[in-house]
Parts: structure tokens; C-alpha cells; sequence
């Protein structure tokens, strides 16, 4: 069965981006876990920030509830390193936890940020975290940190906000269908940005269009769109 780790830069991406995928491994008797390396609490938490008296504890507690509970909802634990947001830095503290956290884990299939995007640019500092934990993980000479040779995990992206301008191509449309309820519970956990999930139900039913399309599966009626990193290894095409 598929162990799938998801990497996210705040603690709501892995909702809109990946909800689907981590409910579909769920579902399949796969495991799941969700990493955040930060709360978004400075510039993820619009709503929470309106209310009165609010701090920056408070909204960190009120965010973790939400992943906890969406997560939950998916099939999947969530974990937050707190690293802090906007910016999001991940010094040698962060990489080696991110790293700890894959071997522990030992995930068949990894997915986060793209390594650009020029409206958040903590989603590139995730991006670029990821992939150097990962290396750092399985490559040569980390036997004396993190025990031994490790095969690492396929690297696989989430769909950005904004594709055309993160260097996002699709290069892997996943069915959703039968997950869509899961994936709007957790959606709907996600209160302190609410105002996302019209947008990313609606961005379910165009990859749908897209998948059907690619396939000829006119039963796919929601779907999500990945990039991958890794390329695929076959035997035969």
C-alpha cells in the first residue's frame, strides 16, 4: 500500500492542493501523513486576525485545530514544525527535521510546493527545503544522521494558485470522484480562509475536464493535477 507524505509551507496547503490524493491513499488502505512547516499565521490567517484581541498564539492554535480535524477527515495525521511564516526561513534546524521526518516515515510517494511562485514565495522556500531533505535523507554520506542508505521517494507537485506562473505543467491528473466529499470536509475546516473553497472545488471539476479528456473516463468528475519531479520507471510503455 502507498505511504504518502505531503509537504506544505502553511498549515492549510495540503487541503486545497492534495486533499484528494491523501483521501484516495486513505481509502486504498494506504498511510498518509501531512507535514506544515509553519501555521501561516502572519499572512494565511486573514479572518482570525479580524476578530478582537486576537495573537499570534491564538491563531496558531486555532490553525492547528483546523489541519488536525481536516486531516483527520482525510485519513491522515498532521504535524507543524513552526518555523514561522513570510517569510518562511528553513535553516539546518529545519532541513534536518524534514529529513528525520522522511526516513521515520519512509513515504513511497512526496509531495510539495513548485520551486516558484511570485506571489508567495515561502511556497518556493518549501519547495527548495523538500528537495534538499530529501537528497539529504537518502544521499551519500548522512549515514552518520540518519542511519543508512535510504531509497528515496518519488517528488511529485501540487498545483500552485497560479500555474502559468509558477513553472506548473501537469504531468499527472489523479480521479477524485469517489473522495470529493472528503476532501469538502476538510475544505470546510479550513474557516480562517474559506473564501478558497469555491476556487478549488471549481479547480477539481476543470482538472475533471482535463483528465476526461487525457483518458477518454467520462466517469472522472473531479480530479487533481500534479508535476512530477522523479520520472516514472517503467518496463514497458
Amino acid at each position: 500500500m502507498t505511504r504518502l507524505l505531503v509537504v506544505g509551507a502553511h498549515s492549510a496547503d495540503f487541503v486545497w492542493r492534495a486533499g484528494g490524493a491523501i483521501a484516495v491513499t486513505s481509502a486504498a488502505g494506504g498511510a498518509a501523513q501531512v507535514l506544515a512547516l509553519s501555521y501561516g499565521e502572519q499572512g494565511e490567517s486573514g479572518e482570525l486576525w479580524k476578530e478582537p484581541g486576537m495573537t499570534v498564539e491564538r491563531v496558531k492554535e486555532v490553525r492547528a485545530g483546523e489541519a488536525q480535524r481536516a486531516a483527520a477527515a482525510l485519513g491522515a495525521t498532521f504535524e507543524c514544525l513552526d518555523l514561522g511564516d513570510y517569510p518562511l526561513e528553513v535553516g539546518r534546524a529545519g532541513l534536518t527535521a524534514i529529513a528525520e521526518r522522511i526516513r521515520a516515515f519512509a513515504p513511497d510517494v512526496l509531495i510539495t510546493h513548485t520551486d516558484r511562485d511570485p506571489f508567495n514565495p515561502d511556497h518556493a522556500a518549501a519547495y527548495f527545503a523538500v528537495e534538499r531533505a530529501r537528497a539529504l535523507a537518502a544521499g551519500a554520506g548522512t549515514a552518520s544522521a540518519f542511519g543508512g542508505p535510504f531509497e528515496p521517494p518519488e517528488l511529485l507537485l501540487f498545483e500552485p494558485h497560479q500555474p502559468e506562473l509558477c513553472n506548473f505543467t501537469p504531468t499527472l491528473f489523479l480521479d477524485i470522484t469517489h473522495v470529493i466529499e472528503q476532501k469538502r470536509a476538510a475544505m470546510a475546516e479550513m474557516q480562517a480562509q474559506a473564501h478558497l473553497v469555491s476556487y478549488y472545488e471549481e479547480l477539481a471539476a476543470r482538472r475533471a475536464n482535463h483528465a476526461r479528456r487525457s483518458s477518454g473516463n467520462k466517469a472522472i468528475e473531479f480530479a487533481e493535477a500534479f508535476q512530477r519531479v522523479t520520472p516514472q520507471v517503467v518496463a514497458a510503455l
